[in-house]
């Protein structure tokens, strides 16, 4: 049997550098990437193909492979997406649009589904205030959807349109045969946090911010207040949900949309995370009520009893070990190194 043919877009980014690396790893994949910027040099061993360019204008070269599972990365993520909001919609919305079809089309024409795996957010979720935030807890998948982001609103369109061509895309009448459906499996991640990649300022990155701050003997003003909580969870977890949830046997999966979590902290904890692991650091909390309240509507922690019982789902980090063995070593080892 040959190699399963798979598409990572966005291939560039924190969880498309991780996935892919995580791919060769089991050695079964052909391997082909798509973003606008060239491969970095530490994957591109891995890649049979990558494909540089705007996803919404190359998506006809794809038609031309026989995907066997696409991973689609690629969006405008949420602190851009507000600045931008046509450009957004147009990479979020449009981008997954033309995929979803590709994938649709090539599922019914070959008889084959095509696995179409792809990473939604919390950002789904739209609380209407820190009072409402509390009084939820942990929220379920079909709870709260009325997200105050353009990215937001994206990935839950998005996950419509998922669940649209892989249910009932091209309906027949009763007399006629089904066609094929594309295998459209989605997960709702918390705020992912790279020990291997510097934050980018994204709404969630006020936890790891710190402690880069913090290794670096630089004060860091928050910009949510201390008593501020969602749900995080580190890359190598992130990563093994994908393919955990790839590998699932489709009659057991009875839903498109998966919350997944690891642990819930708030700013305030992380900030004593960083002091304790970096005595003397400054860490201030300044709330900006744009991002606060964008943080505000997204929930304290998620309901992931869905994950965990259709497809085995189970985080291997909690808090203690996600700082303990992954984050806190490579952080003092990068600044180490680069005060050598």
């Amino acid at each position: 049997m040959g190699l399963k043919q798979v598409l990572v877009t966005g291939a560039c980014g924190e969880i498309g550098q991780a996935l892919i690396q995580g791919l060769a790893g089991r050695g079964d994949y052909r391997i082909i990437t798509s973003d606008l910027m060239p491969l970095p040099e530490s994957i591109q061993s891995f890649v049979a193909e990558h494909i540089q360019g705007d996803l919404v204008y190359k998506v006809k070269l794809l038609y031309d492979y026989s995907f066997d599972v696409i991973f689609h990365l690629a969006a405008s993520l949420s602190s851009k997406a507000e600045v931008a909001t046509e450009e957004a919609h147009r990479i979020n919305v449009e981008g997954t649009m033309q995929l979803l079809m590709m994938a649709a089309y090539r599922s019914e024409k070959y008889g084959n589904p095509v696995k179409f795996l792809f990473p939604s957010s919390i950002a789904v979720y739209g609380l209407p205030d820190a009072a409402a935030k509390r009084a939820a807890g942990r929220v379920k998948e079909d709870e709260w959807n009325s997200p105050h982001t353009m990215y937001g609103c994206n990935k839950l369109y998005c996950e419509k349109l998922g669940t649209y061509y892989s249910r009932y895309f091209g309906q027949r009448h009763l007399d006629e045969a089904p066609p094929v459906m594309l295998d459209f499996r989605a997960i709702r991640f918390p705020g992912l946090v790279s020990a291997f990649t510097v934050p980018s300022g994204g709404t969630s990155d006020y936890g790891p911010e710190m402690l880069h701050h913090a290794a670096q003997k630089r004060p860091y003003s928050c910009f949510v207040a201390e008593g501020t909580r969602i749900s995080f969870m580190g890359m190598p977890d992130a990563i093994r949900s994908l393919l955990m949830l790839t590998d699932a046997p489709r009659d057991s999966l009875k839903h498109p949309v998966y919350n997944i979590t690891a642990f819930a902290l708030s700013a305030g904890e992380f900030r004593d995370r960083a002091v304790e692991a970096f005595p003397g650091s400054q860490i201030r909390f300044e709330p900006v009520a744009r991002r606060q309240g964008i943080v505000d509507s997204w929930p304290e922690d998620v309901d992931d009893a869905l994950a965990r019982a259709e497809w085995g789902w189970k985080p291997e980090y909690d808090a203690d070990r996600f700082f303990d063995e992954y984050l806190l070593p490579r952080i003092r080892q990068r600044y180490s190194a680069e005060q050598v």
